[in-house]
């Protein structure tokens, strides 16, 4: 073995057992992660801090191994054999020696984590979750690395995230590598609690999200955001957990949002018929993954990501990958929704998400609402677009802040105002002015719904919470094509908003 591959533990305790009063529960920790998360630095950097030794998974590849990737070929599994073989044996060697270690590696596969960690306890994961977004710019600004942008995909295509079972330490990367690695000591020292046994839900599986004041819950039925507080205040009009999701409350709309005119539309050569799901009004609303159980794909503390696959079906012909991430940060909550085209043809799509907002009024009327969009789209009595009209001087205009009043809003803007960086912010404050929440519309997004909830179904809800919806294009888009985004097979769409909640809560 190289010496200049291995650093060699510091001499003396290790630097967190003694603050803690505890050791961390594992010989070898593991690493991994895509290409581009950091797992090697964050691996370095946890060695030091631990005062273990450290090495790195790509140290164990062939020579023929590392010429491949370099030259942009994705490795098979026959590849990846004696690799992990030779990986497996220095991990029993150092549980055998009773040398701890930090190793990074990518064990994108749970076969390949099964082998490496399976049936030693004395091996912990850690697993580093970003963003498909992120982890290209990061690629893509690397020199000197054996590992090109081009192969990104085959990693992504490979990834299976962790499952519960394996019990991994899952931190996202999109903050500071020290930040990380203080994440992941902090779970490495936590003790376990075993978490309370939660009943049959309406909604199914609650996944809870906690960041210093905040908590937020996220369901598996549909993937919807069924809480968000700070400081204990609710600041979404949601639902219980015992209770049915009415009025979209939360819920993701894909892949389409709002309505379709007679659930009918022609996209290439064919003619295509969906369910109509508001009979009523005789529309096809809000896409067709709202009432279909989502999968847990990673969590952490602070974070959780639930995905599902939307199959190819009469009236929507198209096989989509869709992956929606939750996270708590300092600045608030972030969605971001990321869906991949995996079949073989074009498919239309579209987007967006329902959340009702409060800021603790009995009613929305009293509430200061500033939606910075120079027009509206005006509709018709099924809520279907006849034209873009401007805000300026009519009852809809609301670029400087005013209380909501009598106002009644179904109303879909558009022509936002954007900071420099592409964003656009709209904003509901309570009558003291002291706080509000602030909704931010960040990517993939050119449509805002606004909704007073004055037509829904249960009267006690009507005007409770304002339904503030981001969206990527506006109703009866699969018919107009206004704004309608196409996904050529293996292409994404990316779909980013936020909460952003402040003042004194």
């Amino acid at each position: 073995m190289a010496r200049h591959h291995v650093r060699e533990p510091m001499r003396g305790p290790p630097h967190e057992p003694e603050a803690l009063g505890t050791k961390v529960p594992a010989t070898v920790v593991l690493v991994t992660g895509v290409a581009g998360s950091g797992k090697s630095t964050v691996a370095l950097l946890l060695a030091d801090r631990l005062g273990w030794a450290h090495r790195d998974a790509d140290d164990f590849h062939t020579p023929a191994n590392r010429a491949r990737m370099a030259a942009g070929e994705a490795l098979t599994d026959e590849d990846r054999r004696p690799w992990l073989a030779a990986l497996e044996a220095w991990i029993d060697r150092r549980i055998a020696a009773r040398e701890p270690a930090v190793v990074a590696c990518s064990a994108l596969k749970r076969a390949y984590r099964d082998q490496l960690a399976g049936g030693r306890p004395e091996v912990r994961l850690v697993h580093l979750h970003g963003s498909r977004q992120l982890i290209r710019s990061r690629l893509l600004s690397r020199h000197g690395h054996f590992f090109p942008a081009e192969l990104l995909d085959s990693q992504f295509a490979d990834l299976q995230e962790p499952e519960p079972d394996e019990h991994a330490c899952v931190v996202g990367v999109d903050q500071p590598p020290e930040a990380v690695v203080a994440a992941v000591v902090a779970q490495l020292y936590a003790v376990p609690t075993e978490e309370p046994h939660m009943p049959p839900t309406a909604s199914g599986e609650q996944w809870r999200l906690r960041h210093g004041a905040q908590a937020a819950v996220v369901v598996e039925l549909g993937g919807a955001l069924r809480h968000y507080e700070v400081g204990g205040r609710p600041l979404l009009d949601g639902f219980a957990a015992d209770e049915r999701i009415t009025g979209g409350r939360g819920q993701l709309l894909v892949p389409w949002p709002n309505r379709v005119d007679g659930g009918r539309y022609r996209f290439g050569a064919e003619d295509l018929q969906l369910p109509l799901t508001e009979p009523e009004n005789n529309n096809a609303i809000h896409g067709l993954l709202r009432w279909v159980a989502w999968q847990l794909l990673a969590r952490s503390e602070d974070a959780v990501t639930v995905g599902t696959v939307l199959f190819p079906q009469p009236g929507y012909p198209y096989q989509l990958e869709v992956a929606a991430e939750y996270r708590l940060g300092r600045e608030g909550l972030e969605t971001t929704v990321t869906t991949t085209n995996v079949g073989d043809a074009a498919a239309p799509y579209g987007v967006g998400q329902h959340p009702y907002l409060t800021v603790g009024t009995e009613l929305v009327d009293t509430a200061l609402l500033t939606v910075p969009a120079r027009h509206r789209l005006s509709t018709d009595e099924h809520g279907l677009p006849t034209g873009e009209e401007p805000v300026d001087g009519t009852a809809y205009d609301f670029r400087i802040a005013r209380p909501i009043g009598e106002q009644r809003l179904d109303t879909a803007y558009t022509g936002l105002d954007r900071d420099p960086a592409g964003h656009c912010v709209v904003r509901l404050v309570h009558p003291s002015g002291l706080r509000g929440i602030d909704v931010r519309l960040l990517e993939g997004i050119r449509y805002v719904q606004v909704y007073t909830g004055d037509t829904l179904s249960e009267p006690g809800r009507r005007r409770r919470g304002v339904a503030i919806e981001p969206m990527s294009c506006p109703a009866d888009a699969f018919r107009s094509g206004t704004a309608l985004t196409v996904l050529e097979p293996g292409g994404s769409h990316v779909f980013r908003w936020g909460l952003a909640p402040w003042g004194s809560w």
